[in-house]
């Protein structure tokens, strides 16, 4: 999703930092190559294959859905939810585990802890998830093989990432059940219970992305995007909010107290870093459905609406912000003109600012 603005004074880099950008993909492109001269790709994927599977594939999808009792139709519906490839019906591409995952998937439902609808969403959430998480994985595995002083025997790669997956494992595990009991004490904790609750919902966006996309060269942009992603998490953290998704040029987060939220949003467009771009940000606080780490819902459609009409540095919010915030002198807020915007034709806007 992506906003421009006219009042962006975004500079160019200098031509020092293009010539060294440009020396550091030079010497990146020969490791790889060097690499890749070194090492025979075949062998060592199927031996990382093997490590990550625990077994060779040996099983076809029509076999996979007969060991675990389950209709072929339900285990292809499930295996094109996780984001897997299709496989004809005598394609030996199967092990032994995905069979064993088919039956705890089919478990759930069989003891009522999800219905048939919720199986394929849940998988479907994982899947994207895993798929984001694993390419990021292998990509800064490949990137640190081929640009540090690591090894580059064959064997000793080969050992090297062997020894790796079971790591990656362990902290993984690690942060999800850390997730999983923070969002628990969250949700079991709700007052009144139920998906839908009481939440401020913020859009922050970059201004001027698509200019900079044209103007900085791959590894800027990199860099530009990593640093607002990483700088505005650890800031939505230290409020006690939660980012919903990052989509390249913005993310979506929620705090439950729009105090905090009010205060996040300031924080965010005040961030004095020369490698921190300027943003421009939505808030809008109400009823919001909470689903499968998502939220839906007119509250954060207006959000996403504010953020477009927001100058750079400012923050817009919505009656629901302002009727939360009124009285309160840690923030300043001013009625501006409604706006017409696609799905509301009179959005009631308000401009967020600390007092003078």
């Amino acid at each position: 999703m992506t906003r421009e603005s006219s009042g962006n004074k975004d500079e160019a880099p200098s031509q020092e930092v293009r010539d060294r950008a440009q020396q550091a993909r030079d010497a990146d492109t020969d490791a790889r190559r060097r690499l890749e001269r070194e090492i025979d790709a075949q062998h060592l994927y199927e031996e990382v294959e093997r490590a990550i599977l625990s077994s060779p594939r040996l099983l076809t999808r029509v076999q996979v859905a007969e060991r675990a009792g389950v209709p072929l139709a339900r285990a292809v519906r499930l295996w094109r939810a996780l984001g897997f490839p299709g496989a004809d019906d005598d394609e030996e591409v199967f092990v032994e585990a995905d069979v064993e995952a088919l039956r705890l998937v089919t478990w759930l439902v069989e003891y009522g802890w999800i219905d048939e609808e919720a199986e394929t969403s849940l998988v479907r959430s994982m899947g994207r998830t895993y798929a984001r998480l694993a390419e990021w994985e292998v990509s800064e595995l490949v990137a640190s093989v081929a640009a540090a002083d690591m090894p580059t025997d064959q064997s000793q790669l080969e050992e090297l990432v062997v020894s790796l997956v079971p790591v990656i494992e362990d902290i993984q595990n690690y942060v999800w059940r850390r997730h999983l009991a923070s969002a628990a004490g969250r949700l079991l904790l709700q007052p009144e219970g139920g998906s839908s609750t009481q939440t401020a919902v913020g859009f922050a966006d970059i201004v001027g992305y698509t200019r900079a996309t044209r103007d900085l060269e791959p590894d800027e942009l990199a860099h530009m995007v990593e640093t607002f992603e990483a700088t505005a998490t650890t800031l939505v953290n230290e409020h006690g909010g939660r980012v919903i998704k990052t989509i390249g040029d913005e993310i979506l987060f929620v705090v439950d107290d729009p105090k905090g939220m009010a205060r996040l949003a300031l924080d965010l467009v005040e961030v004095r870093d020369d490698d921190f771009p300027e943003l421009h940000i939505g808030v809008a606080y109400g009823d919001v459905l909470a689903r499968l780490g998502d939220v839906f819902g007119p509250v954060v459609n207006v959000a996403s609406r504010l953020t477009s009409l927001a100058r750079p540095g400012r923050v817009l919010v919505d009656r629901g912000m302002r009727a939360a915030l009124e009285g309160d002198d840690e923030f300043r807020l001013r009625r501006t003109r409604n706006k017409a915007v696609r799905g509301f034709s009179r959005l009631e806007v308000h401009s967020l600012k600390r007092p003078r």
